[in-house]
């Protein structure tokens, strides 16, 4: 065995403290790099940070950028205050107590002043807290004032009235609701049948409407054709005149001899045209 010199035990003493040395102030570097990363803290674009003191808190939300907070004592909780899209589906009765069935999709946003307050009464479940039953409830509250049909036909009057309704009832939770869009309506078989078949009467009744005007078109017209056939024979009437009707026999016979050949028939009965039509040919000659 060999034994240690005092010199050499020094030296070792030496050593094992240089070694504590170095592993205290890594230890110290370590716990001065993680207090320095848990002090501080960044809430990113869009986002409100709420602290939280022990639990508690605080009444003043942390903008965007870099802040410092206690380490261990406090911690950070960041939330989303930009443009959020909300869908539900929601079933209700109308005025004339026929199911519908609609899917509302509903965008809104934090107050950003109002995130501690949000967080504090409902925490960060405030979208099936709040939103999603208000939701309900005023889905049904405005489809019970209006029949089916008029669910279809002031389908933008139902918008705006939901609208106008959540925003009231959303406001005081610090959430603001932007817009709010009806996807679909759905009803039942048998009404759905029904609006059908009333359509379908529609475009008959339509059809027969403009069938009848047709007619009635084409009444008028004959009404009015027979009428100026009747004018025209009346007017013609009036104009026919003894030396007209004397007229129209000599172009008639004037038209015969301009056709005739020359030859004299061989069996004549009756006065023949041939005669008066000489004497007045002769009558101009002279």
């Amino acid at each position: 065995m060999i034994k240690k010199t005092p010199e050499y035990e020094t030296y070792e003493q030496s050593e094992r403290n240089k070694k504590n040395k170095i592993i205290i102030t890594l230890t110290l570097l370590t716990l001065g790099i993680i207090a320095l990363f848990s002090s501080s803290y960044i809430v990113s674009a869009g986002e409100r940070g709420v602290v939280l003191t022990f639990g508690n808190p605080s009444e003043i939300p942390s903008t965007e950028g870099l802040h410092f907070k206690i380490p261990f004592a406090q911690k950070v909780v960041q939330i989303d205050v930009k443009t959020q899209k909300y869908e539900a589906d929601a079933s209700s009765a109308s005025r004339d107590l026929q199911i519908v069935s609609a899917k509302i999709a509903v965008n809104y946003h934090l107050i950003p002043e109002e995130t501690p307050r949000l967080f504090k009464e409902i925490g960060l479940g405030y979208q099936d807290r709040v939103i999603q039953p208000t939701v309900q409830e005023v889905v049904k509250a405005v489809t019970a004032r209006y029949t089916a049909e008029e669910l279809i036909t002031k389908r933008p009057d139902v918008k705006e009235e939901i609208h106008n309704e959540l925003k009231e009832r959303l406001a005081p939770r610090g959430i603001v609701v932007e817009d709010i869009s009806i996807t679909n309506f759905d009803f039942s078989e048998s009404f759905n049948v029904a609006i059908e078949q009333k359509v379908t009467a529609e475009q008959l009744k339509l059809k027969a409407q403009r069938d009848l005007e047709r007619i009635e078109i084409e009444a008028k017209q004959k009404i009015a054709q027979a009428k100026a056939e009747a004018e025209s024979l009346r007017l013609q009437k009036q104009e026919i005149t003894p030396d007209l009707i004397r007229l129209r026999e000599i172009e008639a016979q004037i038209k015969a001899i301009e056709k005739w050949n020359g030859i004299m028939p061989s069996v004549t009965g009756g006065a023949m045209p041939f005669i008066d039509v000489i004497n007045f040919l002769r009558g101009q000659s002279q």
